[in-house]
């Protein structure tokens, strides 16, 4: 069995910091943070990890200004995310004090059945007891004192959260020990439930000429070629700011938790519509998890042959980063290029779970360094001095060397690319770990053993 990832959203006033918050927890810069009221306008998504226990984030629009009206179609967007919602955490602004405002969203939030937290944000300098005392009065429990922008006590908050939520609800894993897990990714009408019924042999999914069809994550075992596969459909994911239904905003945070489940995901294209940026996105997500993917695009037979050769050179022009990743076209409806496509699902999660020697590693690292050399900073060389395999799923590789820190990300990138092509690491993305291991036994000028282990600059 395995849990479905909680939750977490974050509700409150413009302006209170809940942006930054999303940040904090994400370790991203994924969310817009200006200090002006009202900058947030829609949700955003993130995934999170606590204590080594993962989680979704939502960061929602702001509530009211700093009066008691709440503009009834921005509660109406919160409310579709308090829906997705396990656990709340309503932010409040230290700084500013209690507001009218505040106390308005504290009346709705004590309507919902979901668990809610109360923190007080921007409190650094401040005694925890003293920044929070006036929020009891909102009757939402005990206030949490916090600091979004310098990170003061918000472990804590969290370790009170997910110690009060309920036991993670589980997902039944494939009855094959071997199959391959596929999570099935894309804008609406995309066609991703005519390629499961494809996949299937049959009409397990509803299918039809409308947008949104599929309203939750289905998994559905099948075999191809004597190899075993679970795939789960996912709702359609449209962009944001276009989704009105509130069923359907629950479909992001579904495709989300699918690709936290899936071993490969496979993000659909409509061609007809080409790569869109809601597109570009999902695969973000995907890559973002560290998951193998394949692109396929889907409704090809249907474009002419001059549009297919446009279609084909805009794919490769905009996937860019993207670009290890196989690219298949496929017409779900009848069936082509599905073989080609599931060969690219194996060739994927092979490279997703590839096991690679230590010898093997550093051997590529000498030939990468002798063939382009890190370039010196500040008139010291950076040394790589050999590599070793850290994890699967995604292939992590460990590098040892001193003044890591100093390597540029294209160096990086260069790494990367050459430990791609040596082991074939093609469809997966790959995680590089730098580490500096000066030798402890490096000796001084003088003859003797620095006390830092490092060689002592001359003055």
């Amino acid at each position: 069995m395995e849990s479905v990832l909680p939750v977490v959203a974050l509700v409150g006033r413009p302006n209170v910091g809940k942006s930054t918050l999303f940040n904090r927890l994400t370790r991203t810069r994924d969310a817009l943070v200006a200090d002006q009221p009202g900058v947030t306008r829609d949700r955003h998504y993130g995934f999170a990890v606590h204590a080594g226990r993962r989680y979704i984030v939502i960061d929602t629009g702001g509530i009211g200004q700093d009066d008691e009206d709440i503009d009834s179609q921005a509660f109406a967007q919160t409310r579709a995310a308090l829906e997705e919602a396990d656990v709340v955490l309503f932010v409040v602004d230290s700084r500013q004090g209690l507001l009218a405002g505040d106390e308005t969203i504290a009346e709705q939030l004590r309507r919902i059945d979901q668990p809610v937290h109360v923190v007080v944000n921007k409190s650094e300098g401040q005694v925890a007891v003293s920044a929070s005392a006036e929020f009891h009065a909102l009757a939402l429990g005990d206030p949490w004192a916090i600091s979004a922008t310098h990170g003061d006590r918000i472990s804590a908050v969290l370790e009170h959260v997910f110690a009060s939520l309920p036991e993670p609800r589980a997902q039944v894993l494939p009855h094959h020990r071997d199959a391959i897990r596929l999570a099935l990714l894309g804008r609406p009408n995309a066609g991703k439930s005519t390629l499961v019924n494809r996949l299937l042999g049959e009409t397990r999914m509803l299918t039809q000429n409308a947008p949104g069809t599929t309203r939750d994550a289905v998994a559905s075992e099948f075999t191809f070629d004597d190899k075993p596969y679970v795939i789960v459909d996912t709702a359609g994911v449209r962009r944001r700011s276009r989704i009105d239904d509130p069923v359907e905003k629950v479909s992001v945070v579904k495709a989300m938790q699918a690709a936290e489940q899936a071993q490969v995901v496979i993000v659909m294209l409509d061609a007809a519509s080409g790569l869109s940026a809601q597109d570009v996105r999902l695969l973000s997500l995907a890559i973002e998890r560290g998951r193998a993917a394949v692109i396929a695009v889907n409704k090809w037979d249907g474009l002419k042959s001059k549009a297919r050769e446009k279609l084909h050179a805009e794919l490769v022009e905009r996937i860019g980063a993207f670009d290890y990743l196989p690219l298949l076209f496929i017409s779900a409806l009848h069936g082509s290029g599905l073989r080609e496509l599931l060969d690219a699902v194996q060739a994927s999660h092979k490279a997703a779970f590839a096991e690679m020697t230590t010898n093997a590693l550093s051997r590529t690292l000498e030939d990468a360094v002798e063939g382009h050399s890190p370039p010196a900073v500040h008139g010291r060389r950076i040394k790589l001095r050999y590599a070793h395999q850290g994890g699967r799923n995604p292939p992590t590789i460990v590098i040892h060397g001193n003044q890591t820190q100093r390597l540029s990300d294209e160096y990086k990138r260069y790494l990367m690319r050459r430990f791609r092509e040596k082991f074939n690491l093609f469809g997966t993305p790959i995680n590089l770990v730098f580490k500096n291991s000066d030798n402890p036994y490096v000796k001084d000028g003088r003859g003797g053993k620095s006390k830092s282990g490092s060689p002592r600059r001359s003055r």
